[in-house]
Order: C-alpha cells, then structure tokens, then sequence
C-alpha cells in the first residue's frame, strides 16, 4: 500500500496543526464523492479511497469481494473531532438507504463506519442513536458499525477523482436540512 495523499487546506495555518494525528474509515456510496467532500473539510489532513470490509486480500477494484468502497480521513483532533467527521458524514450521504447511494446499488456502496478502538465504536454508536431521535433523515439509519480490518488503498485513476475530473459523476453533497443541533 501507498502512503496517504497530502491535501493542503487554503487560508489554514500550518502551524496551527497538531503533530498527533488520528484516522477515521467510513463508506458511504462511490468513493469518489466521499474524498471530494471530505478533503476539502477544514482540518482533514490527508485521504485515500481504497475497499475495507470484505474478505478479498489485496482487493483491485476489478476484484474487491465483499469490500466496500471507502475512504481513509486522516484528521488533526486539535481541529476536528471525531463526531465532527461523522455527523458531516451523515450530512453528505444517505445512511438510511441499505446497500445504495444514488444510482450506485450493491454491498460496495453500503453505509459502514469501520472503527479503530472502542471511543470511536461508542461515539459511532451515539451519533446514530442522535441521527435517528433528530427524525430530520428519511427513515432509520442503517449504517453497519464495524471494527477496521485491512485497508487496501485504490488504483491511482480512483485517488482524488472529482479534484481531476470536476464534472465527473458523484451522488453525494452537502444537505443542510440533515445536520445534528449542537450537543
């Protein structure tokens, strides 16, 4: 695997950002959308698409099994939380959709949050709890909360995609009306 791909975010101070580090893995719909949004998210420091959840080792896009299509978020806490990535996620995709977003239909397109230790899988867990009692989405999420595993990042024509193809498809954006009130 490759190392992570740098984004700088204009008008923030380097200097301002923490040394530490912390990561996040969520699939939502085709991964292209998922990066586009995500990078451009003040305080994310670096992401990768790549298939996570399945069963294929060293999966391709042509072969990824039961993968989904995710998206590795690299983010600085001193900045961002990791609520904050979450409750944008819910904001950018449908988590009440069963293995679709958009045109795109089948497990690679499921709804997953892959967590690294036991405070992200509560915090997942809260801010589904959260999404669901707000009754701003469409229905119940259906989000899987699930332990990370491998990781296997994209072939490079999958990195970045929307930032090399602006035009190209996506079916995830910002929807206003489905944001969490301040906790």
């Amino acid at each position: 695997m490759t190392g992570a791909v740098r984004h700088v975010v204009l008008g923030v101070n380097d200097r301002r950002r923490s040394t530490v580090t912390e990561k996040a893995v969520l699939a939502g719909g085709c991964f292209w959308g998922m990066q586009d949004l995500f990078r451009r998210h003040p305080g994310v420091v670096s992401t990768r698409v790549g298939y996570t959840g399945g069963d294929v080792p060293n999966a391709t896009y042509r072969n990824h099994g039961s993968h989904a299509e995710g998206i590795e978020i690299v983010f600085d806490p001193a900045q961002l939380t990791y609520r904050q990535i979450l409750e944008f996620f819910f904001q950018i995709h449908d988590p009440t959709t069963r293995n679709r977003q958009g045109n795109d239909i089948g497990t690679s397109y499921r709804s997953a949050i892959f967590y690294t230790d036991d405070k992200q899988k509560q915090v997942a867990e809260q801010t589904i709890a959260d999404v669901d009692a707000s009754g701003k989405w469409p229905g119940k999420v259906v989000t899987e909360v699930t332990q990370a595993g491998d990781f296997w990042e994209a072939e490079p024509e999958h990195q970045d995609y929307l930032e090399r193809i602006p035009n190209g498809y996506t079916c995830h954006y910002v929807r206003p009306e489905w944001q969490l009130g301040e906790r």
